[in-house]
């Protein structure tokens, strides 16, 4: 299962005890899967950048 997610095991088992665990009305989703879709998209904006410079480019504008 954690080839699903952009952090290791260890490196999880540091982070988890720094998040909230305190329940707040609307339901928790996995920690886990929120802060390796943070991390995916941190690693990924400057592809998506370059995209839109290009695209920008091509489009004249």
């Amino acid at each position: 299962m954690s080839g699903e997610f952009w952090l290791t095991d260890r490196q999880w088992q540091r982070l988890s005890p720094l998040l909230p665990n305190k329940p707040r009305g609307v339901p928790r989703v996995d920690d886990r899967r929120v802060i390796s879709g943070i991390i995916h998209v941190l690693r990924t904006h400057p592809v998506m950048a370059a995209v839109d410079v290009q695209a920008a480019a091509v489009a004249g504008v």
